[in-house]
Parts: C-alpha cells; sequence; structure tokens
C-alpha cells in the first residue's frame, strides 16, 4: 500500500513521521530501529497548502525541501507568522534563545501555545525562552536582540548537520546559552513590551538521540539530495534533529547517511526491499570527501519501518 509523507513532526518531545491524507495518522520512530522505504508514482507533486491539496497536483522538484508549487508556497506563507500579516492576534508569543552548535545561535519567536515544538523542528540543541507577549511586541524585541546579540535570522540545515558530530558537553551548551540570556537580559528598552523570562535552559540531546552520533564518532558520509521514482532509502535510525534522519548505512567506515524529511513530502512511499541497498542522488558530506566516501552510494503502513 501506497503512503504519502507530510514529513516529520515531534510530539511530546518524540519524532514521528506524518502522513497526508491520513487523518493525522503518525508512524512514531525510535532509535535503533531499521528503515526501508521506495519511492512510487512516477514523479513528486506539491503538497499543497495549509492542509489543502494542491488543485493542480503540480510536478514539483526533487530537491526542493517545500515540497510545493509557487502557487500554494504563497498561499502558505500569506497566512504564516512570518508574514507579518497577524498584527491583531491575540494569542501570546514567546521569544527564544536558540543554540545549535559553538557560535550558530538564532533569536526567534513562537506561538506560547506550542511549547517547544518550533526549537525540536528547527534543530536547537539547547535553547532557553527569552520572553512573552503579543505577537507584535515579540517580533519587535526578535529584531532588537538578533541585532544587539549580532546573530543571523536563519542557519542554514547544511551547517546545523555538520556541528552535531562532536558538540562540547551539555554544561558548555548550557553555559553558552546563558551568557548570551545574560547580554540579552542587558539590552534595553525591550521589557517594556514583553515579559522577560528567566534563563532554563533546555537541552535536547536527549530526545534527538545525539548519543547515537557520538558514538559514531565521525561526521556524515553522504546527504541524501533528492528522491526519484522507484529509488530506496534504508538504514538503521541514530538519531533525528529538526527534519534530519541520521541514519548508519552501508559504509563499512562507520560514517551515516543524513535525509532532510523535507524531501519525502509530495512522493508516495512503498516498503523498502527485503535487502534494501541506497538507489537514491547523494553528496558527500565535505567533511567525509575521501575515497572511502565513494563507496557509499501493525498495517502496510507500518511495514514502511
Amino acid at each position: 500500500m501506497e503512503w504519502r509523507s507530510a514529513g516529520i513532526t515531534w510530539r511530546d518531545g518524540t519524532p514521528a513521521l506524518r502522513w497526508a491524507g491520513a487523518g493525522g495518522r503518525v508512524s512514531p520512530l525510535a532509535y535503533g530501529q531499521p528503515l526501508a522505504f521506495r519511492a512510487v508514482g512516477g514523479a513528486r507533486r506539491c503538497s499543497g497548502a495549509r492542509g489543502n491539496p494542491c488543485p493542480l497536483a503540480a510536478t514539483v522538484p526533487g530537491r526542493g525541501t517545500g515540497g510545493r508549487c509557487a502557487e500554494c508556497a504563497r498561499l502558505d506563507r500569506a497566512h504564516s507568522v512570518a508574514a507579518d500579516t497577524m498584527a491583531d492576534d491575540p494569542r501570546p508569543y514567546r521569544v527564544y534563545l536558540a543554540w545549535f552548535g559553538p557560535g550558530l545561535v538564532k533569536v526567534g519567536i513562537t506561538g506560547e501555545e506550542r511549547g517547544p515544538a518550533r526549537l525540536l523542528e528547527q534543530g536547537a540543541v539547547a535553547f532557553s525562552w527569552l520572553g512573552r507577549g503579543p505577537l507584535m511586541a515579540a517580533r519587535r524585541t526578535e529584531e532588537v536582540l538578533r541585532a544587539a546579540l549580532a546573530v543571523p535570522d536563519r542557519i542554514p540545515y547544511a551547517r546545523k548537520r555538520a556541528v552535531r558530530y562532536g558538540l562540547p558537553p551539555a554544561p558548555e551548551r548550557a553555559r553558552e546559552v546563558a551568557e548570551l540570556h545574560a547580554r540579552a537580559a542587558a539590552v534595553p528598552a525591550w521589557s517594556e513590551t514583553l515579559e522577560p523570562l528567566p534563563c532554563r535552559v533546555t537541552d535536547h540531546a536527549g530526545p534527538f538521540g545525539l548519543a547515537g552520533l557520538e558514538e559514531r564518532g565521525t561526521g556524515p558520509v553522504a546527504v541524501v539530495t533528492e528522491l526519484v521514482d522507484d529509488g530506496v532509502v534504508a538504514g538503521r535510525l541514530l538519531a533525528a534533529a529538526g527534519p534530519d534522519l541520521h541514519l548508519a548505512g552501508p559504509a563499512a567506515d562507520g560514517g551515516t547517511l543524513v535525509l532532510d524529511t523535507r524531501l519525502l513530502t509530495g512522493w508516495g512511499l512503498v516498503a523498502g526491499p527485503e535487502d534494501p541497498h541506497v538507489s537514491v542522488p547523494l553528496a558527500v558530506s565535505p567533511a567525509r570527501s575521501d575515497a572511502r566516501s565513494a563507496a557509499l552510494a501493525e498495517d502496510s503502513q507500518d511495514a514502511l519501518f
């Protein structure tokens, strides 16, 4: 039976794959479990917008992480917080300080009702809340603190992936977050419109399964660049952070294969072969571009895993 992925979701700090048009059905992911699936359907189709299918069932590029045609992407963004089209939103928002690795930090906002879900979705290894209040006050504070701390608007996923291998110990991570939190708290004026929150560092190494990467001792051998019709992805799940799955692949030197689950959206998926092998386009990790890396080349839904 064919299923269509809607990407990864984080529920109560646990990763799971969502399925489009399945009434909210998800497949929880467990570290150490084998994964094997094959893409079917002939081509990748637009995943639609705001929970609605694309009226044209448009074909979209395999390498795009958005998985939407231009019109559906426009509609989806028009109703997002990032588009600043919801100035009268009465719900409370929180400003956060997210740490992805040494020197990789950003300030952002998320709806208070979502809790830490946004941080898990972005792959933040550690974070602390900075303040809470109305949307536009949170947005202004985000911009003020971003400039004051000299942190970027966003951090490319490739950089986040690269630093997950060999992270400093948890106390060092917490210390860097606490130092930045203190600097943010010292920035004048923003607390007039937003309620400051104390520094309480939350570390996601456990939920992400990063111990599995530490045991490997090396960075990823390769990254999946796109799915193709009849292409297979397989491996044993070591870790999941943000949209990325880190798999123990067929490489004999202990490296890993990384799959960005945003590439799954729009494809039909079926269970992989009994003797699975990776047969999708790969990019050799910049950190591992050596000769050894060249070697990489409860119902039917649950049979995918």
